[in-house]
């Protein structure tokens, strides 16, 4: 079984990257429940490997690329939080390293040498929200994007509350993957860059 998992599951201290081995400490419902996800699946009893990742976004569906595009597309001054650091995660990434994890797994199963574990499939770098709403602002513009945007203000958490409280630092460490699998994941821009050309304009 192959489970996706999210940065939620970490109270969000401090400022290195999170390790796969260190102890989850959800800081709301949300995160619990990702949690009790994780637990379930290792206690289920059958071969598993549980993938984290974290601020995935798409040119499809809902998510934070796609609402900064359609703001700085309708208003002059856009807020956004600053003091929260990740790292965007392409859902083009996410599907293409699994592929790549499954195959590498089927390998390790032919030679007797699979075991279950928790690995982060994040891209690499990190940045804010607001570094990210920048760099989805720039490069639409670059692009020839319609933006109306002049202005991106620096706000913290506590001046955008959310129904479900998020991790200040949801850095995830991943290089458990690139040591078992040979999978060294691209710089979050990247990702970004090949997002933007999927989008319509």
């Amino acid at each position: 079984m192959l489970h996706y998992s999210i940065d939620y599951v970490f109270d969000g201290a401090g400022s290195e990257p999170w390790q796969p081995a260190d102890t989850p400490a959800p800081l709301s419902a949300y995160g619990r429940s990702k949690r009790a996800g994780e637990v379930a699946v290792a206690a289920a009893g059958g071969d598993y490997l549980i993938l984290r990742t974290s601020w995935v976004f798409a040119a499809r569906g809902r998510n934070f690329l796609l609402t900064m595009l359609r703001l700085a597309a309708e208003r002059e001054q856009l807020r956004v939080v600053d003091d929260q650091w990740g790292a965007p995660t392409s859902a083009r990434l996410i599907a293409d390293a699994t592929a790549h994890v499954i195959a590498g797994a089927l390998a390790e199963r032919r030679r007797g040498a699979f075991r279950s574990d928790v690995a982060h499939l994040t891209a690499a770098g990190a940045t804010t929200w607001h570094g990210f709403a920048a760099a989805i602002i720039d490069g639409a513009r670059k692009a020839g994007r319609p933006i109306k945007a002049t202005s991106l203000l620096p706000i913290p958490s506590s001046a955008y509350p959310t129904p479900a409280r998020r991790p200040s630092n949801s850095r995830l460490g991943g290089d458990s993957l690139e040591a078992r699998f040979g999978l060294a994941l691209p710089d979050w821009r990247v990702g970004l860059s090949l997002c933007l050309d999927e989008v319509p304009v």
